[in-house]
C-alpha cells in the first residue's frame, strides 16, 4: 500500500497580500506522488504588516528591531492561517505530517535570497513539524533558487499528448513548459518578468489607503498605453536572456520607474496601469513564443493575475485559437496551486528526495530542498 499523509502547504507570494494554505492529501513518493486538495484557506496580512513588507522589499532602511518584529508577525499570520484551515477541515494538527512553508520573500537576487519566517515559532503555534527555507539549497549549488514549482507542475499537470504551458501570474509571472510525454528533466521553467507587481506598486503609490491593487483591472481598462514607456521597459536585457533565469518584484518596479523618470512626464494613473498590463502581457507572450517550442497546445493559467480582466484580455487577443484555460478546469483551484506545490515539495524533503529541477533553476545538480524543524508534543 502506498504511503498517504497530510501536509499543509503555506505560501505568501511576492505580492505580500497574505497567506494561502492548502491542506493536501499526498500519496506516493517522488515523481509518482499524487495529490488531492482537502481544503484551501486564505488569511490576509494586516495592513501595517503588508506596508512594512513592501517598504523592506523596496530597500527602505529598516532597523533590526523592526525586521525581527516583521518576522514574528508574519509567522504568527502563517500559524493562524494553518490553524484556521485545520478547523475548517475538521482536522487536528497531529494529523499533519508537516507544514511546508515558503516564507515571505524579502529579497531575491541569486545567489542571495531571504525568505523570512521563524520555523520554530510556526511549529510551536501549530504543533507540527515545519519544512521551510526552500530556496537556499538550490542557490548553494549554483541555482537561481527559482522557480520551485516545476516539480509540482510535472506531477499535477503533465499530459501524454498535449504540449502545455503552465502560467502563474502573481507579483512575478512564471511559466513551466511541459512537452507532451516529456520527462522531468526535459521541462523548461523560468520567470518571464512582471505579473502584478508594477500594477500593484502604482495602485499603492496613488492610493495608499486603497486595496493595494487595481480591482479586476478596472482602472487599466479605461487607460491607453504609453508606448515610449512600454518600449523602454521591454528593451531591458532580462527579457531576451535565455533561461534559466529568475527575477523579483522590486527589480521589475525599478525598471518601470526608471523608464518613467527618463521620459520626464506625468501621466494619468489609468494610462500607467494600462501600460503595466501591456508590459506583463507582452513579456509573457514573447517568452512563450521564444522559448516554448513547439508552440503549446494550451495554456493553463493560475494566480492573482487571472482576476485582472484587462491583463487577461491582452493575453487572449494575440493567441487566436490557442486556448487559455484556468487551472480550475483541470481540477486545481487557481488560488491553491502554489500552496499545493509547496506541500508536494515538503513531502519530497521529508522523503529525502530532491525537489529542485536543475533544468529550470540552473543548479549544478538536484538537491533536497528546505530545512526541517522538528516538533514533539509534551
Amino acid at each position: 500500500m502506498l504511503e498517504t499523509r497530510l501536509i499543509a502547504g503555506a505560501m505568501s507570494g511576492t505580492s505580500a497580500d497574505g497567506v494561502d494554505v492548502a491542506i493536501v492529501r499526498i500519496e506516493g513518493r517522488g515523481q509518482n506522488m499524487a495529490a488531492q486538495l482537502v481544503h484551501w484557506h486564505h488569511r490576509a496580512y494586516p495592513g501595517g504588516l503588508r506596508q512594512a513588507i513592501y517598504e523592506i522589499r523596496l530597500g527602505t532602511p529598516t532597523p533590526l528591531s523592526i525586521l525581527a518584529g516583521v518576522g514574528r508577525e508574519l509567522t504568527l499570520a502563517h500559524a493562524a492561517a494553518v490553524n484556521e484551515a485545520l478547523v475548517a477541515a475538521h482536522l487536528s494538527s497531529d494529523r499533519l505530517a508537516a507544514v511546508a512553508a515558503h516564507g515571505q520573500t524579502l529579497y531575491h537576487d541569486p545567489p542571495d535570497t531571504i525568505q523570512w519566517l521563524d520555523p520554530a515559532l510556526l511549529a510551536a503555534e501549530v504543533g507540527a513539524v515545519v519544512v521551510s527555507d526552500f530556496r537556499r539549497a538550490d542557490c548553494a549549488v549554483g541555482g537561481q533558487g527559482a522557480p520551485l514549482v516545476p516539480l509540482a507542475d510535472f506531477i499535477l499537470l503533465r499530459h501524454s499528448q498535449k504540449n502545455r504551458v503552465l502560467l502563474n501570474i502573481g507579483g512575478i509571472a512564471n511559466i513551466t513548459y511541459l512537452r507532451a510525454g516529456a520527462k522531468l528533466d526535459d521541462l523548461i521553467a523560468f520567470d518571464t518578468g512582471p505579473g502584478n507587481c508594477i500594477s500593484d506598486h502604482l495602485s499603492r503609490q496613488f492610493d495608499p489607503h486603497g486595496p493595494g491593487w487595481d480591482v479586476e483591472g478596472h482602472l487599466a481598462s479605461r487607460g491607453v498605453p504609453i508606448y515610449p514607456l512600454v518600449q523602454q521597459v521591454l528593451a531591458d536585457p532580462y527579457f531576451a536572456k535565455s533561461p534559466p533565469k529568475s527575477t523579483d518584484g522590486p527589480a521589475m518596479v525599478e525598471r518601470f520607474t526608471d523608464a518613467l523618470t527618463e521620459i520626464g512626464r506625468k501621466f494619468p494613473l489609468e494610462n500607467l496601469l494600462r501600460s503595466a498590463c501591456l508590459i506583463s502581457a507582452d513579456t509573457i507572450l514573447a517568452a512563450i513564443r521564444q522559448f516554448c517550442k513547439p508552440f503549446p497546445d494550451e495554456i493553463i493559467i493560475s494566480g492573482g493575475g487571472t482576476k485582472n480582466l484587462t491583463l487577461m484580455s491582452l493575453l487572449r487577443q494575440p493567441l487566436g485559437e490557442v486556448p487559455i484555460r484556468s487551472s480550475e478546469e483541470v481540477g486545481i483551484p487557481s488560488a491553491a496551486k502554489e500552496a499545493m506545490a509547496f506541500a508536494l515539495l515538503g513531502a519530497a524533503t521529508l522523503d529525502g528526495i530532491p525537489g529542485n529541477v536543475p533544468a529550470a533553476t540552473g543548479a549544478r545538480r538536484a538537491v533536497v530542498l528546505g530545512s526541517i524543524m522538528p516538533w514533539r508534543s509534551a
